[in-house]
């Protein structure tokens, strides 16, 4: 089978080849990866950038992993602390949204967390949003003053697979895109020049519930058949246990 070599933007069906590159890192490198990867979240912890800039937003970094996985799964920005009991990504009500997908294909939640290193596209808790409902939507500015520690978080764990949750997350990866019904459901194999170049995108809604987006039948049906590339992929990648 040939390897697939399409570019940002190009929807594409995956190909094994590419899932299985060779991992060539030597233990010592994997631990110096580790290590270095807790450095940088303990950076991220020491950042006030975007308390800097003015914006009024509650430091609460979550990020859940270690270097040697083949997954990155990256969201919009942390759940209010309060909301996220445990201190682990994805522990409030979108979590519970996220992991009910995941068990449609038989994924349990606590080993897609041991294969998977979770973050964000910013790293601090925006606020609630000013319409009730759901979490204010990080803006541009605060986007780009996390985006180096994003950037660094891929560099370390060379992803085989990045899955980006909503808008925010896929258009880091893919630039402005149109409606999610257009990239929803799709494959796209990151260039070479991307943050995670080489990788499988498999893009998903945000499940937080506060887009009406989920409702309509068409979508859902793209939803279940993004899940279905990752059953695919999962069931392909000898080394990504379901259980």
């Amino acid at each position: 089978m040939s390897r697939c070599s399409l570019d940002i933007g190009q929807g594409c069906d995956y190909h094994v080849d590419m899932l299985h590159r060779p991992m060539n890192d030597t233990d010592d490198e994997r631990l110096l990866a580790d290590d270095t990867l807790a450095a940088l979240q303990q950076e991220v912890a020491r950042c006030r950038r975007c308390n800097a800039a003015g914006y009024d937003v509650v430091h609460s970094p979550v990020m859940g992993g270690i270097a040697a996985v083949p997954m990155v799964l990256v969201g919009q920005s942390p759940a209010s602390p309060q909301g996220t009991p445990g201190g682990l990504p994805f522990n409030g009500r979108a979590g519970r949204r996220l992991f009910q997908w995941l068990a449609r294909i038989g994924w349990e939640e606590e080993a897609f967390r041991q294969h998977c290193y979770i973050t964000a596209i910013t790293k601090c808790y925006p606020g609630a949003g000013t319409n009730g409902k759901g979490d204010r939507a990080p803006t541009r500015r605060e986007q780009q003053c996390c985006r180096p520690f994003l950037v660094r978080e891929l560099a370390l764990i060379r992803p085989q697979v990045v899955i980006p949750l909503g808008r925010i997350a896929i258009e880091f990866f893919l630039g402005r895109i149109g409606p999610l019904d257009q990239v929803i459901g799709r494959t796209v194999v990151l260039s070479e020049d991307s943050p995670a170049p080489g990788a499988c995108l498999i893009p998903l809604p945000h499940p937080s519930g506060a887009s009406l987006w989920l409702n309509k039948p068409a979508n859902q049906a793209l939803v279940a058949q993004a899940l279905e590339h990752l059953r695919s992929l999962r069931d392909q990648q000898t080394s990504i246990p379901n259980t």
